[in-house]
């Protein structure tokens, strides 16, 4: 079981590649930011330290929850967003895409177990 300095080590680690990102984009370096924001830092860190306990099978069943919840959820989260910052602006965009992506994340979750169990 982690102990409580793990996550305080998880939460800072998370925080510092958030605020690289967007530094980053404020800095003019919108390419770079872009990369970044692409390169699944979040699993690769999240992993490592799921890997770190030794528990490889966990690896491997988060990976492919990730990756067809990503497809499901993530893909019409993107899209809402391209399509609706334009039209609302971008805090009320997110906030629609936060209800787009919960609402599929949601049947995700459910069709996932009710199909593949765990």
């Amino acid at each position: 079981m982690p102990k409580l300095t793990d996550y305080l080590i998880y939460f800072l680690i998370g925080g510092t590649v958030t605020v690289l990102i967007t530094g980053l984009e404020e800095t003019g370096m919108p390419y770079l930011s872009g990369i970044a924001t692409l390169f699944p830092v979040f699993t690769w860190v999240s992993y490592l330290f799921i890997g770190a306990n030794g528990n490889n099978d966990a690896v491997v069943q988060n990976a492919n929850f990730v990756l067809w919840g990503t497809i499901v959820s993530w893909i019409p989260y993107m899209i809402t967003i391209i399509y609706f910052t334009p039209k609302l602006g971008v805090n009320k965009a997110i906030l629609v895409s936060m209800g787009v992506f919960l609402a599929f994340a949601a049947v995700y979750i459910l069709l996932y177990h009710l199909f593949v169990g765990n």
